[in-house]
């Protein structure tokens, strides 16, 4: 799927606003932004998100510098859509700044980003079981959730299944490595979580169709 399918033709389900893939989309193009105007990097060929965005928005090129007000327009829809605090963007880029000195610092900095929101996804979703399945519109009730279980994923260092502890421990790995705190993980989890829970059941697709 497009990451803003919308501007195809698409409507209903294909919202980018109702739609995990287009939320890590939309994220994947702020820290191509941060990487571009921080390393002064030309060649839009190698961020592919970025360019993408710049095209079908028609985002033009500040001052010469690539990144800079593509930067600027993904944060904005990002806060509008999605509600994430400006918080969860001083974050990134001073996790960016801090390990992209040069770009070939780039391919292991996304590795390890990749694997970071992959553990924790996979964690969270054993950790919460049924208390993903609490109704949308408990909102608060789910936020809350997530903290409590992002905290302990933080805090608690023994785990009764030696699956959980390995994840949990490759999280806390990944969290110091970074320097994402508890509340990015939990803007994060929690808005991926809530998308889910928009997206239309595969019942509902094939009635559809």
């Amino acid at each position: 799927m497009s990451i803003f399918s919308k501007l195809f033709g698409k409507k209903g389900d294909n919202n980018p606003k109702n739609n995990v893939e287009d939320f890590a989309s939309l994220t994947r193009v702020y820290f191509q932004s941060v990487l571009a105007s921080n390393l002064g990097i030309s060649n839009i060929r190698i961020m592919p998100d970025l360019a993408q965005f710049k095209r079908l928005f028609k985002v033009p090129t500040q001052n010469g510098r690539l990144g800079v007000a593509e930067k600027a327009a993904s944060k904005k829809m990002l806060m509008a859509d999605y509600g994430l605090s400006d918080n969860f963007f001083k974050e990134i880029d001073s996790s960016v700044k801090k390990h992209c000195r040069t770009q070939n610092d780039i391919q292991p900095y996304m590795f390890l980003y990749q694997g970071f929101l992959n553990d924790l996804m996979m964690l969270m979703s054993t950790l919460m079981q049924w208390k993903i399945r609490i109704p949308s519109i408990f909102k608060s009730v789910i936020k809350n959730e997530v903290e409590k279980s992002v905290h302990k994923v933080c805090t608690k260092m023994v785990w009764n299944k030696d699956d959980v502890h390995k994840t949990a421990t490759n999280v806390r790995m990944y969290k110091e490595r970074l320097g994402y705190s508890e509340q990015w993980m939990s803007e994060y989890v929690y808005n991926v979580l809530m998308l889910a829970k928009k997206a239309p059941k595969p019942k509902e697709t094939a009635e559809k169709k």
